[in-house]
């Protein structure tokens, strides 16, 4: 892959996504059928809307999951077996894992697997540390063979990271030595048939403390083999960063579209994380989350837009979060039974 080798030739290349995020923004506009500010916050209605939709379901069967981080609290105190089961019961598809004990004791990944099979479900992928100055600690950095063999044998067809490219700063070097970084360990994920990936916060869209006028999302793209680092884009953070940074530091304007992102390089993104916020500029995120459906965030255009690249229905995974739930098994139940009912072809 050809990378740029310095500063005036990572901007030429910047300078092109730009461009064509632009397109890609105009493209996701027609296809949300309203303007970005609108996208944001116009999914208030969606749940009404979907009730007079049409046509099959906008997250096909296979493809709806959760991560597991959602649900700590019941991991820790029924187990995965109990937890597995209520989600087989609200018709989840897939799980995606936040660790392969979450302070349950001792369980093997053969327990895990079987307790999965034994439900109907399927590890999808999970989140593991990107570095550590720990020798010994689980990171892609320090054990990267044992983090393969672990997922490897739980079946997984993704592993990936929660953890931005923060490791050497917030400069555009900086992002590029981790971009190599993510390369690596994107071509020994491959070699053994997985997809590496790297799943964003908000701050992922924050600019190059040495460049302002460049986004450092734009630079982990730039940089990474597309063959071999793919991203799980965290829907509700997206949009809580095109609040936040939707304006470079001098204050002149850098808008955004989440979706554009993906309309651009659909293939790149086979995971997100589909939580839902209201729209509250009273605080500093712009969001409050809140249990998908009961938000602002529009998943029926979202979900429809992808629907319609090549591939769409096929290779795209749904994956509900929410970070703080009041009562994380209500949280699972009532945001699988939302996205169960968004139908194709719904007015909205």
């Amino acid at each position: 892959m050809k990378r740029a080798q310095d500063n005036p030739e990572l901007a030429e290349t910047l300078r092109r996504r730009r461009f064509l995020g632009v397109a890609a923004g105009a493209t996701a506009a027609g296809l949300l059928g309203t303007g970005t500010a609108a996208a944001a916050q116009t999914g208030g209605t969606a749940a009404a809307s979907a009730q007079n939709g049409r046509g099959g379901p906008l997250v096909p069967r296979g493809h709806l999951g959760i991560q597991l981080y959602t649900l700590r609290d019941q991991v820790q105190s029924i187990g995965f077996a109990g937890v597995f089961e209520e989600l087989a019961r609200y018709g989840y598809d897939q799980v995606e894992f936040a660790g392969y004990t979450q302070g349950t004791g001792d369980i093997t990944l053969k327990q895990l697997k079987r307790l999965m099979r034994d439900n109907g479900l399927r590890g999808i992928g999970s989140h593991v540390g990107y570095y550590s100055d720990d020798p010994k600690a689980y990171t892609f950095a320090t054990n990267l063979t044992k983090v393969l063999d672990d997922a490897e044998a739980l079946g997984l067809p993704h592993v990936g990271t929660a953890s931005g490219p923060w490791r050497y700063g917030s400069t555009v070097d900086g992002w590029k030595r981790c971009a190599e970084e993510f390369n690596t360990y994107g071509a020994a994920a491959k070699a053994r048939g997985m997809k590496f990936y790297q799943h964003n916060h908000a701050e992922e869209f924050s600019f190059a403390t040495d460049r302002p006028d460049v986004r450092l999302y734009d630079v982990l793209l730039a940089e990474t083999d597309p063959e071999l680092v793919h991203l799980e884009m965290d829907i509700y953070w997206a949009y809580v960063a095109q609040y936040r940074f939707g304006k470079k530091a001098d204050g002149s304007p850098a808008p955004f579209e989440p979706l554009a992102y993906v309309l651009r390089a659909p293939h790149r993104y086979p995971l997100f994380h589909v939580k839902d916020g209201e729209h509250d500029e009273t605080v500093p995120d712009g969001y409050r989350m809140v249990d998908v459906g009961d938000g602002d965030i529009d998943y029926r255009r979202f979900l429809s837009a992808v629907g319609k690249t090549h591939g769409g229905r096929r290779d795209h995974h749904w994956m509900v979060e929410h970070d703080q739930p009041a009562d994380s098994l209500t949280t699972a139940r009532r945001s699988a039974r939302y996205l169960r009912s968004l139908r194709c072809g719904g007015r909205g």
